[in-house]
């Protein structure tokens, strides 16, 4: 798979947009530049970005201007950014029809529990956030590693698809 110039533009969906998608967002945008741009959106995004999901983002000296939960239909615009991969992070967005993205871009589902939705303890919601930092960067260290101006669109499609089972 090539892009028109060497760089790669990665979607990640969820249902609301607060958690999940936007710490995927982040860490591509720290650890992709100059090679990939990371961008999220939710089928029915939330009002606000979940405070966790900020305090754990500024924890980790991740810069945090310009978050908010946004609709993926802006993506699916002619006015935006040519999407390449597009990756859904939760169950419930992997079964609602999303938009036509235009360029047909490279889909995987890389699902994994939301972690607003953890009860109990202070301590355990916050741990839930950190534990889906530390997958999503997992999975995201690992598409970055392919060879992915090399490898044929079809072996690259599964490659990433692996990658949401680990």
């Amino acid at each position: 798979m090539t892009s028109d110039h060497g760089h790669y533009n990665v979607l990640f969906l969820c249902t609301g947009n607060s958690a999940r998608s936007i710490i995927a967002e982040a860490i591509v945008n720290r650890l992709g530049q100059p090679k990939f741009t990371g961008y999220s959106a939710g089928s029915h995004p939330k009002e606000t970005v979940h405070p966790y999901t900020i305090d754990l983002l500024k924890g980790l000296n991740h810069p945090v201007e310009g978050f908010r939960s946004k609709s993926w239909e802006e993506f699916a615009r002619p006015d935006a950014p040519k999407l390449d991969f597009v990756f859904t992070v939760c169950d419930q967005a992997a079964q609602e029809a999303c938009p036509v993205w235009p360029g047909q871009p490279m889909t995987a589902h890389w699902g994994m529990p939301d972690p607003a939705e953890v009860e109990g303890s202070e301590e355990a919601k916050r741990a839930a956030f950190r534990d889906t930092f530390v997958t999503l960067g997992r999975r995201i260290d690992l598409m970055m590693a392919l060879p992915v101006e090399k490898l044929e669109r079809l072996a690259l499609e599964r490659q990433v698809r692996e990658i949401g089972s680990q």
